[in-house]
């Protein structure tokens, strides 16, 4: 047990709860415990398909989850028939006593990728009274990219009556110096490491290591308030006093965070006050990472838009901008037109080309795409987009009958933080952390009622 002080320092202080995390006992097969995130392989069906026959009847995390695959193709009585049986799974792991629980600790994780490169990560409960997605938010936690409100119902259905959180979220920290997460990885070798295995799917590798030292945490603890401190902030930002500080921001799974958030709305409503402190769905499970770990790659967000004419869709984007005061025009090729401002490549079953704006109303080419995307589909109900990871992915489908896909840039993670906390949340899927594969894998799991 760790000494109060430091506790109630974590709780009031940082937004921070580290008194439970689950995981799975040891005779369970973690390979085919740990599924990718649930928004991966969306347009790719044949992958979960793949996933559920390699589960078979084992326990898995995938038994927990709603893939998002199936969001599209499955009636409303099939997903709730699907979200039915997920809960009755979370009672049945929980009844056959299939999770170990640790408390007050957190868990180091490192993850392998198949190039060999590694990222590390901090398990924790983030408070869900200091985060806020809304635009112009100034707290603690904030989203870095645009909440879709309408996006919610479907995952809020899934959490509402859950008795457990399998998170995939990933929240970054801007520690350039390195004095959160790093030191406790040059530890390794005296920490009580919980798990390693290899992933499925030819996905890489992870471990995880135990961090329940008062000594260790307090560490953590006090790092975290440096950068958390407002002079500190104001000072590394360059900022004044109107601007709120910001320590974590939702680098992945932002929806998830906000049904999260949703939830507990609703229970506040109900609960008793004295339950609403230490309640456990006040908090959200997620693994902190360091924006500077140099295994953490930002990759654009590809679109691909089906059930097009891609013609008329080029055709609406030149006259979308021009009616907003841009020259905007389409090339056709491979050749990448000079322009002073944004071109964005694009596929379709005809071939490549580019459109391009001069002088654009937004700071990032996926601004100047996705305002056009939100406006085209609203006129066009028969049309629908998804985002997807990878090149290879958006031209084998950009490239079928009736469909566009379009190849994005990348943007400096570096610049991330001083962005979200000027300009606010970015546009809706501006960048991913690693391709699909390098999701985050669900595999902690953490009591919310």
């Amino acid at each position: 047990m760790l000494k109060t002080s430091l506790i109630e320092k974590m709780k009031n202080n940082l937004g921070i709860d580290i008194c439970s995390i689950l995981l799975p006992v040891k005779e369970i097969d973690m390979q085919r415990w740990s599924v990718v995130a649930c928004d991966q392989y969306t347009s790719e069906p044949e992958y979960w398909r793949d996933v559920e026959d390699f589960v078979g009847e084992s326990p898995s995390t995938l038994k927990l989850i709603f893939p998002e695959a199936y969001l599209e193709i499955e009636t409303e009585e099939e997903k709730a028939a699907r979200i039915n049986r997920i809960n009755e799974n979370m009672t049945t792991y929980l009844n056959n006593n299939l999770l170990c629980e640790y408390k007050y600790s957190m868990i180091l994780v490192e993850r392998t990728f198949r190039s060999g490169a590694k990222r590390h990560g901090l398990m924790m409960a983030l408070d869900l009274e200091r985060y806020d997605y809304n635009k112009g938010s100034q707290s603690l936690i904030r989203a870095t990219e645009g909440t879709i409100v309408d996006r919610l119902p479907p995952r809020i259905r899934i959490r509402e009556n859950a008795q457990l959180e399998v998170p995939h979220i990933m929240v970054l920290i801007d520690d350039a110096e390195r004095t959160v997460i790093e030191p406790l990885v040059e530890k390794t070798g005296t920490l009580n490491q919980l798990y390693s295995f290899d992933l499925m799917k030819q996905s890489g590798s992870i471990k995880g290591w135990q961090i329940n030292q008062e000594d260790l945490i307090e560490n953590v603890v006090n790092a975290l308030l440096k950068l958390a401190d407002k002079e500190n902030f104001k000072s590394r930002y360059n900022v004044n006093d109107d601007y709120g500080v910001l320590l974590f921001a939702v680098g992945d799974g932002n929806h998830s965070l906000a049904t999260a958030k949703a939830c507990w709305e609703k229970i506040k409503k109900s609960a008793k006050e004295a339950e609403l402190k230490d309640h456990p769905a006040r908090y959200a499970l997620v693994e902190i990472v360091n924006v500077h770990d140099s295994g953490l790659v930002f990759e654009p967000i590809q679109r691909v838009v089906f059930n097009s004419n891609p013609r008329h869709l080029l055709d609406s984007f030149v006259a979308y901008y021009r009616s907003k005061g841009c020259y905007a025009r389409v090339t056709y090729g491979t050749e990448k037109p000079d322009v002073s401002g944004h071109a964005i490549k694009f596929v379709t079953e005809e071939g490549y080309g580019y459109i391009t704006v001069e002088c654009p109303l937004y700071n990032l080419d996926v601004g100047t795409l996705q305002s056009f995307l939100d406006d085209y589909i609203k006129e066009n109900k028969q049309v629908s987009i998804d985002y997807v990871h990878g090149e290879e992915i958006t031209e084998r489908l950009g490239k079928q009958p009736g469909n566009i896909g379009f190849f994005l840039s990348n943007m400096d993670k570096n610049e991330l933080f001083k962005t979200v906390i000027l300009d606010g949340a970015l546009p809706r899927k501006t960048f991913s952390m690693g391709e699909a594969s390098e999701k985050r894998f669900y595999l902690e799991v953490r009591r919310i009622k």
